[in-house]
């Protein structure tokens, strides 16, 4: 059994680092010839919340065919969760693997929000770029969704959290103590080990609804979470990604334990390819059941592993939260772009990883 464990995780690995080679090599020079309206001399400007709602509804209404755009639901302050879906037969649900790519959970980190409008666009107007097959490629054999501002009422007040009121840490309180739940510790997954391991898991930061890390008064109690767990419930995905900012690196679960998943050798042999992408540093798991100790309790990557078999991942992309520099954050964007092209190719082919893995 230990041999044909071996064999079969050195085969996902040495197959993952074909898929990354198949794909960076025609895609990377194909991205240096595009031009960029990023390029500039003035500082970056980061699209709000209605300029982003504009340009998706235009993006819709010229693409029918191949995107669509729906809202999920909507913040404490009545703003759209916009969903785009792209696929080549974008109105059928069809059996194909699908990818999940989400940004800004929280609202002052932004450059994720610009890495999956750049991605739409580009697969759009790309869609029938003969020298570009892998755009085409992965419109034909992906359901491609994406999330690409989950909180939007904290984008436009320029904060982490979102901005529903909070009635004290447990919501009990008959008047309002503060604003604003941590979104990416609101997931449920798994809440009752920060009152096992106070220390570790930083009970005290998470808990006061005035701190910045509060997660909320129970699991999916604010809109935005919600309104994923409603959607991600009805959608199958093999592979996800979160963009957060910053730190340039790569993480996925277990978020707050050292005990790696039974699917940890995919987890890796993914994130490495990930990383050669965008030389990111990849946390590795040391499999041994330790509470993590600042580890994440309530994140979005937990709880769709544990409740989807999603290989789900966190990148922190960037040397800073909020590049102004153009060229900077276009070469985020054609980076990630490369990555969501990967991870496309290679979301054709997890399931039966998975299988072959377990022996199922």
């Amino acid at each position: 059994m230990m041999k044909k464990s071996f064999s079969q995780i050195r085969y996902i690995v040495l197959a993952g680092f074909c898929f990354a080679f198949i794909l960076l090599a025609p895609f990377s020079s194909a991205l240096t010839n595009q031009s960029s309206s990023m390029m500039s001399s003035e500082p970056y400007q980061y699209h709000t919340y209605q300029e982003l709602t504009d340009e998706l509804h235009s993006l819709q209404e010229n693409y029918s065919s191949l995107m669509t755009l729906t809202s999920i639901g909507k913040t404490y302050e009545g703003r759209d969760l916009w969903m785009v879906k792209l696929s080549d037969d974008v109105e059928q649900a069809e059996d194909e693997p699908g990818v999940l790519f989400m940004a800004a959970h929280h609202g002052n980190e932004r450059p994720g929000v610009e890495i999956c409008l750049f991605f739409i666009r580009y697969m759009l107007e790309n869609y029938l770029n003969n020298s570009l097959p892998e755009v085409q490629n992965a419109m034909n054999t992906t359901q491609i969704y994406l999330i690409p501002m989950v909180n939007p009422d904290g984008v436009m007040a320029d904060s982490r959290k979102n901005c529903a009121p909070n009635h004290g840490p447990f919501g009990k309180s008959p008047t309002v103590t503060s604003y604003g739940v941590n979104l990416n510790r609101n997931y449920d997954d798994p809440w009752f080990l920060a009152y096992l391991f106070p220390m570790r898991y930083y009970l005290p930061i998470i808990l006061p609804d005035s701190s910045f890390n509060y997660r909320g008064p129970y699991p999916f109690s604010e809109n935005e979470t919600k309104a994923v767990k409603d959607f991600a419930e009805t959608h199958d995905f093999s592979i996800s990604l979160s963009y957060h900012s910053y730190g340039e690196f790569i993480i996925y679960p277990w978020m707050h334990t050292t005990k790696q998943t039974p699917d940890e050798s995919l987890f890796r042999s993914v994130g490495e390819n990930i990383s050669s992408i965008n030389n990111y540093y990849l946390f590795i798991k040391n499999d041994r059941i330790i509470p993590l100790y600042g580890g994440t309790l309530g994140s979005s990557e937990n709880w769709l592993y544990r409740e989807k078999g999603t290989l789900a991942y966190t990148v922190e992309v960037g040397e800073e939260r909020r590049p102004t520099d153009p060229q900077v954050v276009y070469d985020l964007c054609m980076t990630h772009t490369t990555i969501h092209l990967y991870l496309c190719q290679r979301a054709q082919t997890i399931e039966s990883e998975k299988s072959d893995l377990h022996g199922t």
